[in-house]
């Protein structure tokens, strides 16, 4: 895993996504999730074009089903764009790159 994907639990999520100035994309998944699957390498590849300005945060929703309940995940993949601790846009499915650079505003 590469320095611009974490994962995040339940004990390390806050202190994670809360850098200042920072934009994280929280990635809601299951290992079971083929959806999840496809969109892994468009996810990094994303976060490897803007590694001073993006942090892929990978969140397993079987492992942290607390955070998906405080973030709303009611389906995955669920993608959460983060900055200064708020969320600011979402995309729901496994969607091409253009359509996840759009929808998260990106």
């Amino acid at each position: 895993m590469s320095a611009h994907v974490v994962k995040a639990d339940q004990h390390t999520f806050d202190a994670t996504i809360n850098q200042p100035g920072r934009t994280y994309i929280v990635d809601f998944w299951a290992s079971w999730c083929m959806p999840c699957r496809m969109v892994e390498p468009v996810l990094d590849e994303i976060a490897q074009e803007q590694p001073d300005r993006i942090t892929l945060v990978k969140v397993n929703v079987d492992e942290n089903p607390d955070i998906a309940a405080r973030y709303g995940v009611m389906s995955i993949p669920t993608l959460v764009r983060i900055e200064n601790g708020q969320e600011v846009s979402r995309a729901i499915g496994a969607l091409p790159k253009a359509q996840l650079v759009r929808r998260l505003g990106l």
